[in-house]
């Protein structure tokens, strides 16, 4: 006899074997082999409802991620996040415009704090821009300046005394060399005579 083809419907449609597993009964007798306690044991935290103890947790004594000792390097403390812009995502500036961070946050095409933006080379540029950015592939400056685009790299910025954003040009300005006082020598004497 052979098989018998037919249309799968909504009335006839059935789960797939071995998908759908029965129903574990709790507290139906010991006999049911998940009786009295219903596989939560005796008392405790564990076996109330809603009890749980976090991963990791030994009953307050020192965990063991705090008892082994932390050795080596890690880099990720000084990873620089730099936000992505591709060259497709330009075309919404007009011809000519020039695109910096201002005017990337404005347009929400970068936003939250981020080290610099990094123009990618993904897309094709369809009209001129002037792009000022801190770094760029070199896919994305052969398309830019194929369409007749000029790029321009900010400086890096380095952190001043104040906790403000200025460029290493002017932390080397701010300080001329003939204006370093050299070490007296008053106090390394005094010191000598005090310990004779």
């Amino acid at each position: 006899m052979g098989r018998v083809n037919y249309m799968l419907q909504l009335h006839n449609l059935r789960s797939r074997h071995g998908s759908r597993h029965r129903v574990k009964r709790l507290g139906c007798g010991e006999s049911s082999g998940h009786g009295k306690t219903s596989g939560k044991g005796h008392k405790g935290q564990k076996a109330r409802s809603g009890g749980s103890i976090r991963l990791g947790f030994e009953g307050g004594q020192m965990p063991l991620i705090r008892r082994l000792p932390k050795r080596g390097f890690n880099n990720a403390a000084f990873h620089k996040h730099y936000a992505i812009v591709n060259v497709s995502d330009l075309n919404t500036f007009e011809a000519d415009t020039v695109v910096n961070e201002q005017l990337l946050r404005e347009s929400n095409l970068v936003r939250g704090h981020f080290a610099g933006i990094k123009i990618l080379g993904e897309g094709e540029l369809k009209h001129a821009l002037k792009v000022e950015a801190d770094k760029l592939s070199t896919t994305a400056r052969e398309k830019i300046e194929k369409a007749g685009g000029t790029v321009t790299l900010r400086e890096r910025r380095t952190t001043g005394p104040n906790k403000t954003d200025v460029t290493s040009s002017e932390v080397e300005s701010d300080v001329p060399a003939a204006t370093a006082r050299p070490r007296s020598k008053t106090k390394t004497r005094s010191r000598k005579n005090q310990s004779e």
